[in-house]
């Protein structure tokens, strides 16, 4: 998932082989700033952001059906690799940010069960497919070269399950919605483990290995977000937890997920000072340039906006309201980077438009 050093025009049967898995990552950047704003009252913003994720959920997917039907044997092989098969967590955690901001800024709860529904599908399918493919399959890659950042998109994949379960739960009938806030609980864990498997690896790869600049790609910075969408779950549960058979899971809940929120605030740091070294120093192209924007740069904004939107909901949850202040500022970062990535989509697409008549 690394940025490549050089970019050419593709025709659309390019395009559609060449699709990066992860592309989806851009409606989940999309959609989080727009719930984002509309936590802080950007209204404007809010609605704007939400129409466009629209549209851009629907050609993806148009893009993504085309793909699967005319290049099935690169979707699979796609599927199977250990660099490029965790991107399709993508398409779930996608549809769940839909369905979120269809809660959130509309109190849209039909169309956000079917999504839901959707997504767990999806989830089923994509996961238990990628890890029986990379278990059985015969030449595995070393730790070195078959682990990067895009394997938390897992994490952010079933987080994303839980937390619009947890928001359908308000409209569910009190018979049904302790079976049903019971599984989200344990997709919510589910999410926490595989965190700290899979974090644990990283840290290894980080201190054991050499690391080159272009290894240090976009997608690392879902260490910060599958630690924030944790924390917006966990948050999301203790509001549902009172009144409930599951009260007494309060403390435990709530220590988690300020464990989450603390370990993501964190990355951060860590996250701009390694930026630096490989843009500043090691003179690796921005997003918003033809040479250096890749898809997998969403995977950077979709942290940002997730990290403004839990911390908002960590501060009404534990009452600290000092936290706001985090979001307040921190979404003009989210939204910076979000107008930087999009600066770099725009660019390819214009000059691939001029290229091509030439």
């Amino acid at each position: 998932m690394s940025v490549p050093g050089s970019w050419k025009y593709l025709s659309s049967r390019q395009v559609i082989q060449n699709l990066f898995p992860g592309y989806f990552a851009l409606v989940m950047a999309t959609g989080i700033i727009g719930i984002a704003a509309h936590q802080l009252e950007y209204l404007i913003i809010s609605t704007g952001l939400i129409l466009f994720n629209f549209l851009a959920y629907v050609i993806l997917w148009i893009l993504f059906i085309l793909r699967i039907y005319r290049y099935s044997d690169v979707f699979w092989k796609d599927l199977t690799d250990h660099n490029r098969g965790p991107g399709f967590f993508t398409l779930i955690a996608a549809t769940n940010v839909i369905g979120s901001q269809l809660i959130i800024q509309y109190k849209v709860y039909s169309a956000a069960w079917y999504l839901w529904i959707f997504s767990f599908i999806l989830w089923f399918v994509i996961t238990y497919l990628f890890f029986t493919a990379i278990t059985i399959k015969r030449n595995h890659p070393g730790i070195q070269k078959g682990l990067n950042g895009s394997w938390l998109i897992t994490i952010v994949a079933t987080q994303s399950v839980a937390l619009l379960g947890t928001l359908l739960i308000r409209e569910q009938s009190p018979a049904s919605s302790d079976m049903f806030l019971f599984s989200m609980i344990c997709f919510f864990l589910i999410g926490c483990m595989l965190y700290l498997v899979i974090i644990t690896l990283i840290i290894y790869r980080f201190a054991f290995y050499p690391l080159k600049p272009q290894d240090i790609s976009a997608p690392y910075w879902i260490g910060m977000g599958a630690v924030a969408i944790s924390t917006l779950t966990g948050t999301e549960i203790i509001n549902l937890l009172h009144d409930s058979i599951f009260s007494d899971m309060d403390s435990f809940i709530k220590g988690f997920t300020l464990f989450f929120w603390s370990f993501g605030t964190w990355w951060i740091p860590l996250l701009l000072i390694l930026g630096v070294w490989r843009h500043m120093i090691h003179k690796i192209p921005f997003p918003w340039s033809v040479r250096g924007y890749h898809p997998s740069y969403w995977a950077m904004v979709f942290p940002l906006g997730m990290y403004t939107v839990c911390t908002y909901s960590l501060a009404n949850t534990i009452e600290a309201e000092f936290l706001k202040s985090i979001s307040s500022i921190f979404i003009f970062f989210a939204f910076a980077a979000w107008i930087a990535t999009l600066s770099g989509l725009v660019h390819k697409v214009v000059v691939s438009i001029f290229q091509s008549k030439k």
